[in-house]
């Protein structure tokens, strides 16, 4: 078990164990992935160089972690020969651990990934025709317990790391061989190099979006999100813009600005709900923040404009929350907080135990109508990955459903 800080988390479980930035590993050294390049300095001087060759190593291969994507020091070809080995004896260049990754008869892939202490969390590509997107997970369970989500049937055993989460939009590049090719390496005067620096090619990405809609409360873990998507948009790192992430919260108002501020990415809001009543019932968090509080946070988003329009999250429940008058008081309540919004209507997905039933296509549809009529975009989301529970409420890791020697059987069964 990881050393572990207790630290206070608002929200259902109240204090709880929160890892460390870092992961620690039984062999001692340390992960590089999810850190900044003046903490890889930082680390570096710690251990043995001198100022001028901890920022020049340190710009080196914050290049070949994030922009490259190796891992191995020895791919790190314009580091000198004796250098590489100093590194490698130190630090690791980590990913999570794939314990499983299953296919959707769709294309939707999930893995089923494991952190270097043990614990157990999931991530999803979903690929389109004109984009593929990464939902990416940012703690280990939630501690939100919303009724229709069977993630909220877990407890919170902890955040996850800036590595954590950033490994796994690595580990996703990996998979789908979205590394650029070819060489670029940096000359320094007083390197040995292996080879001259050169020209590189970045193919068509099939990952080009990424949504903060995986296992946990990403505002809940709001530190190690930030450090993490700031390393994604980095132009010398991942390099993606932050108009192709979006950060899904259920409402933790107090966190909405920093998120503004200090990420700037889009926001999503699991409403789910238009009366106090019902959300109060499937998304416990509003007996915290409510809908109104929550609409005028909303409101006050820095980044919300029509050009960048919050999107509003809404799962289609049987007989709960999936009327016309449902539909017409979520108009009224977008048009008197002026939001710039679009609604995402979702179809429930099932799961074992769950008490909610979908709401039937013409319902759905009704529904749909009524607020495209108010003048606010209503699109119906396809459901995706649901034959291997990957669809959006239906993340739980599967290593509480299957054992070691099940995934054994499967794997060899299909190989």
């Amino acid at each position: 078990m990881a050393d572990t800080t207790l630290m206070s988390i608002p929200g259902q479980v109240d204090p709880v164990p929160v890892a460390r930035d870092i992961t620690p590993r039984e062999d001692g050294r340390v992960d590089l992935i999810g850190l900044a390049r003046p903490r890889i300095r930082e680390l570096f001087g710690e251990a043995g160089l001198d100022d001028r060759q901890a920022k020049l190593r340190s710009k080196q291969v914050f290049h070949w972690l994030y922009h490259r994507g190796v891992t191995e020091f020895d791919a790190m070809t314009d580091i000198s020969k004796t250098m590489r080995p100093w590194l490698a004896e130190r630090f690791v260049i980590g990913r999570p651990n794939v314990v499983e990754a299953q296919h959707s008869s769709d294309g939707t892939r999930k893995w089923l990934l494991q952190t270097d202490d043990g614990h157990d969390f999931e991530m999803v590509f979903i690929p389109d025709a004109d984009r593929g997107t990464l939902c990416v997970s940012s703690q280990v369970g939630c501690t939100l317990n919303c009724t229709f989500c069977h993630t909220g049937t877990m407890r919170l055993v902890r955040n996850l790391t800036p590595g954590e989460i950033v490994g796994q939009v690595m580990l996703a590049r990996d998979a789908l061989g979205e590394w650029p090719k070819g060489k670029m390496d940096f000359a320094f005067e007083d390197d040995e190099t292996d080879e001259s620096a050169a020209h590189y090619t970045a193919d068509g990405r099939l990952l080009t979006n990424i949504v903060m809609m995986g296992m946990g409360e990403p505002l809940y873990n709001f530190d190690h999100v930030r450090d993490a998507l700031n390393l994604v948009m980095d132009g010398d790192g991942l390099a993606l813009s932050k108009r192709r992430i979006t950060l899904s919260t259920s409402g933790v108002i107090p966190m909405m600005e920093r998120c503004a501020e200090e990420i700037g990415v889009n926001l999503a809001v699991s409403l789910h709900a238009v009366t106090k009543p019902v959300r109060d019932e499937i998304v416990p968090l509003n007996k915290k923040y409510g809908i109104e509080e929550l609409l005028q946070a909303c409101a006050d988003y820095p980044k919300a404009s029509n050009a960048r329009r919050i999107t509003f999250e809404y799962v289609m429940l049987k007989d709960k929350n999936d009327s016309d008058e449902d539909a017409h008081e979520l108009v009224r309540l977008l048009k008197h907080f002026d939001l710039p919004a679009k609604v995402n209507l979702i179809p429930f997905n099932p799961w074992p135990g769950a008490e909610y039933e979908c709401s039937t296509p013409e319902r759905i549809r009704s529904f749909s109508n009524i607020v495209f009529e108010g003048g606010i975009s209503a699109p119906v989301r396809t459901p995706r990955g649901r034959d291997i529970d990957a669809a959006c409420g239906q993340l739980k890791t599967a290593a509480q459903k299957k054992s070691r020697a099940e995934r054994d059987r499967e794997a060899a069964a299909t190989s």
